[in-house]
């Protein structure tokens, strides 16, 4: 079992910044491909960014390729987003995902998932 917990979710404002962090516990962190999701309200969950298990491969969607930064701290047993230049749409529960693979996942298709964190983006 893994567990996971996301932090660092808040209200900002438009074009501000947020660093969401996912400490992972339970396995070896290591060997897991990470990935980045959100759900608005109403919308399904929709893939945010993804890194494989050493961090040499990364994966964005395209509406947040320049602007998000996934990152992973193996001795921390944590991954990150860097999210800048935010806007309201970017407004969605954010959860991080891990599974136990040496390719980077960017579908739904992860084994474990923490409980999200909220971000909130005013205008």
């Amino acid at each position: 079992q893994v567990q996971l917990v996301e932090s660092g979710g808040g209200l900002v404002q438009a074009g501000g910044s947020l660093r969401l962090s996912c400490a992972a516990s339970g396995r070896t962190f290591s060997s897991y491909a990470m990935g980045w999701f959100r759900q608005a309200p109403g919308k399904e969950r929709e893939f945010v960014a993804a890194i494989s298990w050493n961090g040499s491969r990364r994966y964005y969607a395209d509406s947040n390729k320049g602007r998000f930064t996934i990152s992973r701290d193996n001795a921390k047993n944590t991954v990150y987003l860097q999210m800048n230049s935010l806007s309201p749409e970017d407004t969605a529960v954010y959860y991080c995902a891990a599974k136990e693979t040496v390719v980077v996942v960017t579908t739904m298709r992860y084994d474990y998932w923490g409980q999200g964190t909220q971000v909130t983006v005013s205008s």
